[in-house]
């Protein structure tokens, strides 16, 4: 019992020198507390105006920072990228800091400091940091005479040049990460004064592929950080592409100025074209190829589908230094005189108003019809050979006779020249298109109550002449005949989307229900099966896949008359004639006098080539309905190897097999009538096996598995071995087996 006592009586001591303990620490903290929570409701409360004074101050000292935001993408019809956004960089070089760059000053710092001659190391060191090292990277890098970048550099760091720039390009930033490591680069850009400034440039991966219809943007960033487009759907959509800048402010942490965003940055949205790549590719090869044949000063093709108006295909090529490149964008902007093919319009007007009927006989005479008496007469393009005498209205479309079609449109509307404009009108040539391209033109045709309008008006626009079309427009028009009337608005963008996802589509849209009825449209589409298969279309007839349109070639006018001097030749239609899928036109200017101008010889056969292409590109055959070819093995050529590997193999396939059961693991193929057969190959142990006819993996093992050493030459099967089959092995020998 005293021992318990004893045990209590020390508990109770030590209990009580804890509580005294705690009390004392307690005691020590509670002053601190205190202080701590008077301090802080001394800045909340008392001080809080005075700190936000001196942070504003700080925070004034540098000021907010744009972020930029990421321009958006643009994609083909298959979500292939088409245009994006790198960052590119300029390097420059301040060098009104001397002792940075001038190597002797480097040398007598480490001489004064050390107070004696620098030893090797820091000889070295000095010199690693001056102008001649850096000026043998830069050589290196930029493949430049290393003598003349050090001259130019020591001769920048005499004048105290400010801006130095070291390259004349902008570089990506793999290669800036490189220059950053650059002797006397990687002091800093403190120490060395050297500058990079960022800028966004926009790529094309697919190169020049419709690049006037994607655009460009703006070289430089505006003061939001912001690029622009300047031309094509880089300026029609730019207010999507372009996104919303954001803003960082600027605050000093731990002697480190840091940018805290304030405003987040929001990308801007992508959208997705309608061009396809590879039509675009074939379009373009074919027009290109056609320049350079003829020589001509640029030329314009477009392919749309038709039941949807989306343009497949855009290019427009322009005589340049070096050959041929995207030039403006012809094909919406241009305003042109269509020239014969809006011969077809004129027709389908009269049609309407039943002023002519397909089988009437109009008088052409020798080609030369002298109608104002002027001595300027309307002269059809064979006028030199006695023209075409009495033909038919249809075959003035399929022979393309300016004379008949002038003489049908006087005959209707010479009294009334307004009902023919009416009449254009309400097939859905004056309609506004709405072209989704920044500079898009829009038809102009002249009306009676003009200051320009003659007496000689109605008949020259009756074949195309005084009035102005761009070619896309035109194209609208041919798309519609072949849309059973349907006329649709050409489009560009299919939708834009965000990380992926839709967010705005743009659907087929119907400018106009029907431009004309059934009957008129039934006799215009033979009229244009016509021009291809038995008039001036014939070099666009194609045995594979057939077309129909209408040529064009017309004068191209200049200074207010037609000089003669050069042509523009046209075709506009679609395929297949049948049941149309694409339309297209083609237009090419001035082409080389050396080539008699001719809508059907040039752009035509531009038409046939892209078509062929196309269906070739776009048919899918069900090969299953097809009838065997008599020429094609049924039954293949099968390599020597392991039987239960080919059983494997061939019953995959479907290959009928000799179903006989084999005595050893390798075994010889051959093909029967009717199935592969097998046999035996025997191999006795000791002795070099047999390896024609097998494949490389086989007969390597086999030989290595015996001993032998293999080399190996070829690829194939086995044709021959070094060591012939049934010696004895001599462990370690080298064998050489070929393959072919």
């Amino acid at each position: 019992m005293a021992g318990n006592d004893d045990i209590q009586e020390t508990t109770g001591k030590q209990n009580k020198y804890v509580l005294i303990r705690y009390f004392v620490v307690l005691a020590l903290l509670l002053p601190i507390v205190g202080g701590i929570v008077f301090c802080i409701m001394n800045i909340a409360l008392v001080e809080r105006n005075i700190w936000l004074e001196i942070a504003e101050k700080e925070r004034t000292k540098v000021p907010d920072r744009v972020i930029a935001p990421n321009r958006g993408n643009i994609y083909s019809s298959d979500g292939r990228l088409m245009a994006t956004s790198f960052p590119r960089y300029r390097i420059l070089m301040d060098f009104r800091d001397k002792e940075a760059i001038d190597t002797s000053a480097f040398y007598q710092q480490i001489k004064t400091k050390k107070g004696k001659e620098p030893d090797s190391t820091a000889i070295e060191i000095a010199k690693s940091n001056g102008v001649d090292s850096l000026a043998f990277y830069l050589s290196k890098k930029f493949g430049r005479d290393e003598n003349t970048v050090k001259k130019e550099l020591k001769d920048a760091f005499k004048r105290n040049e400010r801006r130095y720039i070291l390259h004349n390009r902008r570089i990506s930033f793999t290669d800036l990460q490189e220059i950053r490591q650059f002797p006397f680069i990687r002091l800093g850009k403190n120490k060395s004064g050297f500058i990079e400034e960022e800028f966004v440039e926009r790529q094309r991966p697919f190169g020049t592929l419709a690049s006037r219809t994607i655009g460009n943007t703006y070289a430089t960033l505006d003061a939001q950080k912001l690029t622009h487009g300047s031309n094509g759907l880089e300026l029609e959509y730019d207010s999507v592409l372009r996104g919303k800048p954001g803003l960082s402010a600027m605050r000093r942490e731990a002697g480190v100025w840091r940018g805290i965003p304030i405003i987040e940055a929001e990308d801007g949205t992508d959208i997705r074209s309608t061009i396809d790549i590879e039509m675009q590719d074939i379009a373009e090869r074919a027009l290109l190829n056609e320049l350079r044949r003829t020589n001509a000063e640029s030329g314009t093709i477009v392919v749309m589908e038709v039941g949807t108006g989306e343009v497949k295909a855009i290019t427009n090529m322009g005589r340049t230094t070096s050959g041929y490149g995207e030039d403006r964008n012809r094909a919406v902007a241009d305003l042109l005189e269509p020239g014969s093919t809006f011969k077809v319009a004129s027709i389908m007007v009269a049609l309407e108003d039943g002023i002519c009927q397909p089988n009437d006989m109009v008088e052409t005479g020798n080609g030369i019809y002298d109608y104002l008496n002027n001595g300027k007469p309307i002269r059809d393009h064979n006028a030199n050979k006695g023209g075409f005498g009495r033909i038919s209205v249809e075959e003035s479309i399929r022979q393309s006779s300016n004379v008949g079609v002038a003489k049908v449109i006087l005959k209707g509307y010479e009294h009334n020249p307004a009902a023919f404009i009416e009449g254009l009108e309400r097939i859905g040539l004056t309609e506004d298109l709405r072209i989704g391209i920044a500079g898009a033109g829009s038809p102009r045709f002249r009306i009676p109550s003009d200051t320009k309008w003659s007496r000689g008006s109605l008949p020259w626009m009756s074949f195309g002449y005084e009035i102005q079309i761009p070619p896309i427009y035109t194209l609208a028009f041919y798309n519609a005949i072949a849309n059973n009337g349907k006329m649709m608005r050409p489009v560009f963008v299919k939708e834009i989307m965000r990380n992926g996802k839709t967010i705005e589509r743009f659907p087929p849209e119907v400018v106009k229900e029907s431009i004309c009825s059934a009957r008129t449209l039934r006799i215009i589409k033979d009229m244009l099966l016509g021009v291809v298969e038995n008039g001036t279309g014939s070099p666009a007839y194609s045995p594979i896949i057939r077309i129909a349109g209408k040529t064009g070639t017309a004068q191209i006018s200049e200074a207010g008359g037609y000089s003669g001097m050069g042509h523009q030749v046209s075709f506009a239609g679609y395929f297949p004639a049948d049941q149309p899928v694409y339309s297209c036109m083609v237009v090419i200017r001035r082409p080389s006098p050396s080539f008699y101008p001719s809508g059907g010889a040039m752009s035509g056969s531009v038409i046939k080539n892209v078509a062929e292409k196309i269906y070739a590109a776009r048919t899918r055959w069900d090969i299953r309905k097809l009838s065997p070819d008599s020429s094609a093995v049924t039954i293949p050529v099968v390599k020597v190897g392991e039987e239960k590997a080919m059983r494997q193999v061939l019953n995959k396939l479907n290959i009928p097999l000799d179903k006989k059961e084999m005595k050893s693991t390798w075994v010889l193929a051959s093909a029967g009538d009717e199935k592969v057969r097998l046999s035996d190959i025997n191999m006795k142990e000791g002795l070099v096996p047999r390896v024609t006819g097998m494949g490389a993996k086989d007969a390597v093992y086999l030989l290595e598995n015996v001993g032998l050493q293999v080399n190996m030459s070829g690829a194939g099967r086995v044709t021959s071995q070094s060591i012939q089959p049934g010696q004895q092995v001599v462990k370690g020998r080298t064998i050489t087996i070929i393959l072919k």
